[in-house]
């Protein structure tokens, strides 16, 4: 597929690897610009790591990504901690999981606080309405830009169509639909391995730009990653440190509340859903509303679709929605504390049990993708999940769409389930004037994401003096 993206200039030889304080400034830069949901935070990772700074090849950078969409929890913050530990060992990996995290989990606490005391404010929901208007063309140009790489032919092309109809139309659940891309990718390795091969070598042409060699490939040839080769014992060495920090403070809680208080219910419902949360805040979204609202109270209906739009206006992973529901979930029931600390307990707590089993699955998991590097029936494999991906991540630009754009959205019923649809009278002129304008801003005239997040939330703000 000719993409219509030209690549930067690039030289032939990588520059020399960063220091860890070198890279902790990117991974900084990183966490404070990581709008736009996965889509937007895995292309602005190629961006600045694979296209500009040239610290991993396009394939080696394309495998991580491969691994980190089949784990449960948030793909882009995995893929930073797996790039920051190639670089740098455990302490690269954890600079890079943790520095992508902390920004917004300090944004999302400060709106949850803000939420809790004053409620919808109208200024702020101003603010917000531009803002994610521009997400929408903030995600529709990473869906772009991630499309053009890894749908590279007719047959990558249909699987991302099947896996989109597949989650749209017939509500199959995310993990199916990887488990038989990797199957159809498992399968045509042996039938037509060609279509579901990577790119060239190391510095050969890959389709119409280079495959670029990076950092990273350069000190794998040099032998110099030692920490990526497979050992036995240091896998059982990860598994006896990462547990016990992801667990841990889940029975110390236990010990000192007993097993009924909200911090257990927050503990042990959320630990579970770090391990559950196959495709990322929008594939969990149904399931986490409806266990807060009806099964634990924490929340009235409604208020998890508030979280959610406060998550999107802020940088990190989307699914940080869920520290929004455990900070109102303690707010609401602080026992003897007083609300405001309970609240902030309890957005910590869900943010650790989230995000601590990332750094395991990674730490664990990683050196043994990376000797499978190799396999052409894994990458196949991991191929033919890339471009169901894809097609996943069209559903949920369509379905962030629908929820801009649209006051009102109604289910079409196919088979007991369906896709949402549009209210076509409750469309909301002041949001489709703001993604449009967000669109031409970056496709167009190719304005930077950050000052188009800031123009449309400013522009909100102005155009809400019009009216309703």
């Amino acid at each position: 597929m000719t993409t219509t993206i030209a690549a930067p200039a690039t030289s032939v030889h990588p520059p020399a690897r960063p220091s860890l304080a070198a890279a902790t400034k990117v991974w900084v830069k990183i966490g404070l610009l990581s709008f736009g949901g996965p889509a937007g935070q895995i292309a602005l990772m190629h961006r600045m790591l694979v296209e500009e700074r040239q610290w991993l090849g396009e394939q080696r950078f394309l495998h991580a990504l491969n691994y980190c969409m089949l784990l449960p929890g948030p793909e882009a913050q995995q893929l930073a901690t797996y790039l920051g530990w190639l670089m740098h060992r455990t302490a690269g990996g954890l600079v890079a999981g943790i520095l992508f995290v902390l920004p917004g989990a300090l944004v999302m606490l400060s709106l949850s606080i803000l939420y809790a005391f004053f409620g919808n404010l109208p200024l702020v929901a101003a603010v917000f309405l531009g803002v994610k208007a521009a997400v929408l063309a903030v995600v529709v140009e990473a869906l772009l830009r991630i499309g053009r790489r890894a749908l590279r032919n007719r047959i990558l092309v249909g699987i991302a169509a099947a896996a989109f109809v597949a989650i749209y139309m017939l509500d199959v659940a995310f993990p199916l639909i990887v488990l038989g891309a990797a199957a159809i990718g498992w399968l045509g390795s042996r039938v037509m391995p060609a279509a579901f091969q990577g790119g060239g070598g190391h510095g050969k042409t890959a389709g119409a730009g280079q495959d670029r060699t990076g950092i990273v490939d350069v000190m794998f040839e040099r032998g110099e990653l030692e920490h990526a080769r497979p050992l036995r014992r240091r896998a059982l060495r990860v598994l006896a440190t990462w547990l016990p920090i992801w667990l841990g403070p889940v029975f110390v809680l236990w010990a000192i509340t007993g097993p009924g208080s909200v911090w257990m219910e927050i503990g042990r419902f959320f630990s579970t859903m770090a391990v559950v949360t196959f495709g990322g805040a929008y594939a969990v979204l149904a399931y986490v509303a409806q266990a807060a609202v009806e099964t634990f109270g924490w929340l009235a209906p409604g208020e998890m679709v508030d979280g959610l739009g406060l998550a999107e206006t802020t940088p990190g992973p989307l699914i940080m929605v869920l520290q929004f529901v455990g900070f109102l979930a303690a707010f609401r029931d602080p026992g003897p504390l007083d609300p405001l600390v309970a609240g902030c307990l309890g957005a910590l707590l869900t943010t650790w049990v989230t995000f601590a089993p990332c750094f395991l699955w990674i730490f664990l998991g990683a050196p043994y993708i990376e000797a499978l590097r190799g396999n052409h029936a894994l990458n196949a494999a991991l191929s033919a999940i890339t471009a169901a991906v894809v097609g996943v991540v069209l559903n949920l630009a369509l379905w962030f769409s629908l929820h801009v754009l649209f006051r009102e959205v109604r289910e079409w019923s196919i088979l007991g389930g369906g896709p949402d649809l549009p209210i076509l009278s409750t469309l909301d002129w002041r949001a489709a004037v703001l993604a449009t304008a967000a669109m031409l801003a970056m496709f167009r005239f190719k304005v930077g994401m950050v000052p188009t997040l800031a123009g449309c939330g400013a522009a909100g703000l102005l155009i809400s003096l019009v009216g309703p």
